[in-house]
C-alpha cells in the first residue's frame, strides 16, 4: 500500500511543501536513516507546470545537508536541458548536481520482457521482446535512496504517465524506447489513453519487479486539476514504493483529468511557448483531444514555441520525410524500410500524431513556415492571425462563442488532461 496520500479540491503550496517534507521523512524512516548517496528523478521541462521543479529543489535541500544528492531529469529521447532551463525549473539546485541522460550512450541492458509475454498482453498485436536498458547510474551506483518525482496524467503510450515510466522511458535506452513505443502504438493510441493498466504498463510492471527489486526507491506522484480561478492546482499527492501508489494516483487522475464532452467540431488548444518546441511534444494537443473530436472536425493548435518537428536532428528529418500520413500507410512502410525499425519510436509517433483522416489539424506555430507545416500533412495558420482571431488570453476553458458567432471549445493546457465523448470513454 501507499505510504500516505493527500487528496483535496486544492492543496496550497504551503501544504504541498509539508507533504514533500513528510515524504522525505518517511524515506529516512523506511529506506535509509543516514543516506550518503541520494538520487532524484524528476520529469523534464515539458512537465514543469506540474511543480516537479520546486518539489525537486525542496527535496534536494532536505537531503543535501546529510548526503551527496544527484538529479537526473528523466528526459527519455528529449533534448537535454540548458543551464537556463535547469535554473528556471530547479531553482537553487547547483548545475553540477544535475546530470544529462543520453538515451544512446548512458544505458546498460538489465534484462528483457519476452516476446511471448508481449504477444500475450497485446493480444498478438506485437510479437517482439522488449529489451530493458536504463541509465547505468541507476543500477551501478550505490544509492541509499532514489526518489521518483512525477505528474500522473492521461498518457498516449502508458495510459497514465509516470511511476515506472520514469525508469523505462525517462531513463530508458534507445532499444527499450523504440520497442516499447511501437508495441504501444500497435495497440492503438485511443485504447491506451486513460486506461489504468495498458499492455505496455503490464510489461513495465513485470520489468520493475524482476530487474529493479533491489533499488531503494520511492514514488512521489502528484495529480493536478483546475481550481476555482481556472488555473492549474495540485489536488493530490501520493507517496509510496509499490504499484498501489500508482493505481491510487491514476484513479484520481482519471476522475480529475478526464472530461466528457459531446463530439467537438472545433477545438482550439494552446501549447505553452516555454515548454513545447517540437511537434514531438506539442502533439499532445492531438493525443488528448482525439477521442472528443467529431468526424470532420478541426483542431487548431496555437504553439508559439514551435520551431521543429523532432527532438533530435535525425528524428526531425524522419518526420519531415514521412509526415503524419496515417497508420495504414506507416505500417505499409514499416514492412518495407529498415529506417522505420531503426527509429521505431519515431514511427510510433507518426501513428500517434495522425488523425486517420477523421479530423484535421491546423498548426499556428511561432517559428515554422507554411511550407514546413503542410509538408508533414497538417494545415497551417499564421501565428499572429491565430492570436488576433482567438485571443486565447480572453478565452475560458470549454465552450466559447466568437464575435462572428463561431462556437469553439478552448483548452489552455491539453497536456494535463484527456477529453473524450461518452461513447469513447471506456475505449
Amino acid at each position: 500500500m501507499a505510504w500516505f496520500f493527500e487528496r483535496r479540491s486544492e492543496i496550497a503550496r504551503e501544504s504541498m511543501s509539508a507533504l514533500v517534507d513528510r515524504c522525505a521523512a518517511e524515506c529516512l524512516k523506511r529506506l535509509s536513516a543516514k543516506p550518503r548517496n541520494v538520487l532524484l528523478l524528476p520529469p523534464d521541462v515539458t512537465r514543469a507546470h506540474s511543480g516537479a521543479g520546486w518539489i525537486t529543489e525542496r527535496l534536494y535541500n532536505v537531503f543535501a545537508g546529510v548526503a551527496d544528492v544527484t538529479v537526473i531529469p528523466t528526459l527519455g529521447q528529449h533534448l537535454p536541458h540548458t543551464e537556463e532551463q535547469n535554473r528556471w525549473m530547479f531553482g537553487s539546485v547547483p548545475e553540477r548536481s544535475i546530470l544529462k541522460h543520453d538515451w544512446k550512450r548512458d544505458c546498460t541492458r538489465i534484462g528483457a520482457v519476452s516476446a511471448q509475454f508481449v504477444e500475450a498482453v497485446t493480444e498478438g498485436k506485437a510479437d517482439w521482446e522488449i529489451p530493458i536498458s536504463i541509465n547505468r547510474l541507476v543500477v551501478e551506483e550505490p544509492w541509499d535512496l532514489v526518489v521518483n518525482i512525477g505528474h500522473v496524467v492521461p498518457h498516449e503510450v502508458l495510459g497514465f504517465a509516470n511511476h515506472n515510466k520514469n525508469y523505462f522511458i525517462g531513463l530508458g535506452g534507445k532499444d527499450t524506447i523504440c520497442a516499447s513505443h511501437m508495441a504501444a502504438a500497435c495497440c492503438g493510441i485511443e485504447n491506451n489513453l486513460g486506461s489504468l493498466v495498458t499492455p505496455l504498463r503490464h510489461c513495465f510492471n513485470k520489468a520493475e519487479n524482476e530487474f529493479l527489486g533491489r533499488v531503494p526507491d520511492v514514488y512521489l506522484l502528484v495529480v493536478m486539476g483546475y481550481g476555482a480561478q481556472g488555473n492549474l492546482v495540485h489536488t493530490g499527492l501520493y507517496c509510496g514504493d509499490d504499484l498501489d501508489t500508482y493505481l491510487l494516483a491514476a484513479e484520481h487522475s482519471r476522475r480529475e483529468n478526464v472530461t466528457v464532452v459531446p463530439p467537438l467540431r472545433k477545438v482550439v488548444a494552446m501549447m505553452q511557448g516555454d515548454e513545447f518546441f517540437s511537434t514531438w511534444v506539442a502533439n499532445k494537443a492531438i493525443y488528448r483531444t482525439r477521442k472528443a473530436m467529431a468526424d470532420g472536425g478541426e483542431l487548431v493548435v496555437i504553439a508559439p514555441g514551435l520551431k521543429r518537428f523532432g527532438e533530435q536532428p535525425e528524428v526531425d528529418a524522419f518526420i519531415r520525410t514521412y509526415g503524419y500520413v496515417g497508420t495504414p500507410r506507416i505500417m505499409e512502410l514499416w514492412k518495407k524500410r529498415s529506417e522505420l525499425h531503426e527509429l521505431a519510436h519515431a514511427t510510433a509517433h507518426l501513428m500517434h500524431g495522425s488523425t486517420e483522416g477523421r479530423f484535421t489539424v491546423t498548426y499556428a506555430p511561432g517559428h515554422l513556415s507554411r511550407e514546413e507545416v503542410e509538408s508533414v500533412n497538417y494545415r497551417y495558420l499564421d501565428y499572429e492571425e491565430a492570436i488576433a482571431r482567438y485571443r486565447p488570453d480572453h478565452l475560458k476553458n470549454g465552450f466559447n462563442t466568437m464575435p462572428d458567432g463561431e462556437e469553439i471549445y478552448f483548452i489552455r493546457s491539453p497536456s494535463v488532461g484527456l477529453w473524450t465523448t461518452k461513447e469513447k470513454l471506456a475505449v
